[in-house]
């Protein structure tokens, strides 16, 4: 006779355990200590098995009902139900371990040491605020390209289509990983290309070839009374062509007046190769009078350009904009 809700709450333990069966298989096993536990009695390959399907109350007969009638439709089409459940207990645990953050986070451990300490943490950065909110605890195989896409499109909802982009090309880089190391077999970000908006390119603020000569007459004349040295670096950028950091990061020992050369070492330039810049005449001369400018700072720096409020810092990186905009030159 089939199980109520009411025989199974009424079920008594006593010294040893004992059965109350329901239909197609399934029983309650009720043990001394009052546990009531849900099995179903079934054969495979001429062997008796059985499964468990929890505990009673936290399933209840009609939950274990229910997963009794799955397990059945399983021995139809000839599948063992108690390997099936350990397959997908390992699936689950598999997930679990391989999910979209913890692939990233690996695949960030992995390349971290060929990335500047800035690009580094502006990866995990821009993960952790953009994709791991949506993404980060979805098992990393069974992220959808349309998935990839709406967390791409919420950045861009903000305006923000560069990083949109960036975001799509590092979680690409991701994925990739994930299936050469196992734990993925596609690539959504692929499918999703042409499908976000395109940034428009914006090129920097350039002075044009016809301001030169009145810019550097302005200069010349410094009535802005600009610092000398702040002249000086404004001088030498114009005649060396370096940015702004190489600039303001140079180092005396990087300089050979013998040769003309200023040596940059690799890790101060951006593509992390060692860079020789030829000194002319004019370069070298200011580089000269930087020497005496910097004489009188009462102690020796190995800055070209040290700070005047911190002399044993180098210069900003905003005193040659700053200068150029009090020179008139903002635009």
């Amino acid at each position: 006779m089939p199980l109520t809700e009411l025989k199974c709450k009424n079920a008594k333990p006593t010294q040893k355990p004992y059965k109350i069966s329901d239909e197609k298989g399934l029983y309650m096993e009720i043990v001394p200590n009052g546990g009531k536990y849900w099995r179903m009695k079934y054969r495979f390959a001429g062997k008796e098995k059985r499964l468990a399907f929890g505990v009673y109350p936290e399933v209840t007969l009609s939950k274990a009902r229910n997963l009794c009638l799955e397990a059945r439709e399983l021995l139809r089409e000839e599948i063992d139900p108690s390997q099936a459940k350990k397959e997908k207990t390992a699936l689950t645990h598999k997930n679990a371990l391989n999910t979209f953050e913890a692939i990233t986070r690996e695949w960030h451990d992995t390349n971290i040491e060929k990335w500047t300490p800035r690009h580094a943490a502006y990866i995990l950065t821009r993960m952790q605020a953009d994709l791991f909110p949506d993404l980060g605890s979805r098992p990393i195989a069974s992220i959808t390209p349309p998935e990839l896409l709406s967390c791409l499109r919420k950045i861009e909802s903000r305006g923000a289509l560069e990083i949109s982009r960036r975001c799509k090309q590092m979680a690409g880089q991701v994925f990739r990983y994930a299936i050469a190391t196992g734990r993925a077999e596609r690539d959504p970000s692929h499918d999703i290309t042409g499908a976000l908006k395109t940034p428009k390119k914006k090129h920097f603020k350039a002075m044009t070839i016809k301001d030169l000569p009145s810019f550097i007459q302005d200069l010349n004349k410094n009535n802005s009374r600009l610092f000398p040295q702040t002249i000086n670096a404004t001088k030498l950028m114009m005649l060396t062509f370096v940015r702004t950091g190489e600039l303001i990061a140079a180092k005396w020992d990087e300089i050979d007046m013998e040769k003309k050369e200023w040596h940059i070492p690799a890790e101060r330039m951006k593509m992390k190769r060692s860079h020789i810049v030829p000194l002319c005449k004019q370069a070298l001369d200011i580089l000269k009078d930087q020497k005496e400018l910097t004489g009188g700072l009462g102690f020796k720096s190995d800055w070209i350009f040290p700070s005047i409020a911190k002399p044993r810092n180098h210069m900003s990186n905003c005193t040659i904009l700053g200068a150029i905009k009090r020179l008139g030159y903002s635009d």
